[in-house]
């Protein structure tokens, strides 16, 4: 594997990501310090590349990449992985607002809390978050999953579309379009095999303590609860 360094310390985002893409071409590993929590890293990176944040990230990490492996050893801001079409996104630490925004593939992992909107409008893809998500996760979500393994805050699933949220700890509150369905065995077949492989080692017994949230209705805008169901 051939492997490259970065220092962002005196870089601007622009010269930043402009160096990653043309790293990218020859190195399969590229190592960003002293990133500072510099805003819009790795943006927009359409190559198959590792690449490693050494540190915090600012807002919109990863945004809009395609097929990139972006590990982030500390925090991250606002959006991060937002609109990401296929690629990996791991954060160490926590995360702001909107995690997952928009996402059409991939998998996002933040192993420690995040705030609020986490997985709007995602279309497709897995976000994984250790900790708690704040109100309002899953906005307008249209397909996909979220996975969180502490609490969620007010509202969660509001004017959900399509996908799933599994939630083991708390539900706060459900948003409109929002109902809990029961987890089945093929759901606990999935969880099994995927949360392990990014570190998040359970209990069997705890598998069966998912909630799972889902879409009421297929048409959650129109005619009444009653006639909508199904």
């Amino acid at each position: 594997m051939r492997e490259i360094e970065i220092d962002a310390n005196s870089m601007v985002p622009r010269d930043l990501n402009r160096a990653v893409k043309e790293a990218a071409k020859e190195y399969d590993k590229i190592i960003i310090k002293n990133p500072n929590a510099m805003h819009y890293m790795v943006a927009g990176l359409t190559d198959d590349t590792e690449i490693v944040i050494d540190g915090s990230a600012g807002y919109f990490a990863g945004t809009m990449i395609d097929g990139a492996k972006i590990h982030i050893t500390g925090n991250a801001g606002w959006f991060p992985a937002d609109n990401m079409t296929e690629g990996e996104v791991i954060i160490d630490g926590a995360a702001g607002d909107g995690v997952g925004q928009g996402i059409y593939g991939g998998t996002v992992v933040v192993k420690r809390n995040v705030g609020s909107r986490t997985g709007e409008i995602m279309k497709n893809g897995t976000i994984i978050i250790g900790g708690n998500s704040g109100f309002m996760s899953g906005l307008f979500m249209m397909g996909g999953r979220i996975i969180v393994l502490g609490d969620i805050s007010d509202d969660a699933g509001e004017s959900i579309i399509r996908g799933a949220i599994y939630v083991l700890g708390e539900i706060k509150s459900l948003g409109k379009n929002a109902k809990i369905a029961e987890i089945d065995d093929e759901d606990k077949k999935e969880l099994k095999e995927l949360l392990p492989a990014y570190g998040f080692d359970l209990k069997d017994e705890k598998y069966d303590q998912f909630k799972k949230i889902v879409p009421r209705s297929k048409r959650p805008f129109y005619g009444s609860k009653e006639s909508e169901e199904g």
